[in-house]
C-alpha cells in the first residue's frame, strides 16, 4: 500500500507552513520550491486544507499561507483524511456492504485491524510533534557537517 502524492506532498506542505510560520505568511513559491513540488500541484492541496479549516491563506503583497490552528492542535489524521479520504486499507473496511464475503472473510478482519492501527498512530501524532522530529532530524544533518 502507498500514500498518493497529495497525502505525501500535502503532509509535507503542512509541515514546510508549520515550520516557517513564526516568520508570517509562508509563501506558496517559497513552499513549491523548499518541498520540490509544482505550484499549480501544491495549489490544489492548499485549498483541499483551506477548506477543511487547517490552513488560511492571505491574498497580495505580504500574503500567504499560515496554519489555521496552533500546530498543537492539529492532529495528523485530519490531514490525512482532507487529503486521502478514509484511512481505511480497503473498501469493505468502511463498507462491508460493497462485498458480498465480508461477513466470512477472515483477511477482512486483518485488514480491520491494520486500518485501525494506521488510525490510531495518525490520531495521536500533531503536526507539532512532526515539526519536532523535524528540528531533531535538521539538528543530525548540521551536526554531522560540523564535526
Amino acid at each position: 500500500m502507498k500514500l498518493s502524492t497529495r497525502g505525501r506532498y500535502g503532509t509535507r506542505a503542512m509541515l514546510d507552513v508549520a515550520l516557517h510560520c513564526a516568520e508570517g505568511p509562508v509563501r506558496l513559491k517559497d513552499i513549491a520550491r523548499r518541498q520540490e513540488v509544482s505550484k499549480k500541484y501544491l495549489e490544489q492541496l492548499i485549498s483541499r486544507l483551506e477548506t477543511a479549516g487547517l490552513l488560511t491563506s492571505v491574498r497580495g503583497a505580504g500574503g500567504g499561507i499560515s496554519l489555521a490552528r496552533p500546530a498543537s492542535d492539529i492532529k495528523l489524521s485530519e490531514i490525512f483524511q482532507t487529503l486521502e479520504g478514509p484511512i481505511a486499507p480497503t473498501e469493505c473496511v468502511d463498507n462491508p456492504e460493497r462485498c458480498p464475503r465480508s461477513s466470512s472473510c477472515a483477511t477482512r478482519d486483518i485488514w480491520i485491524e491494520m486500518g485501525q492501527l494506521m488510525s490510531d498512530l495518525l490520531e495521536s501524532q500533531t503536526l507539532e510533534d512532526l515539526c519536532r522530529q523535524q528540528r531533531e532530524k535538521d539538528q543530525l544533518v548540521l551536526a554531522m557537517y560540523h564535526i
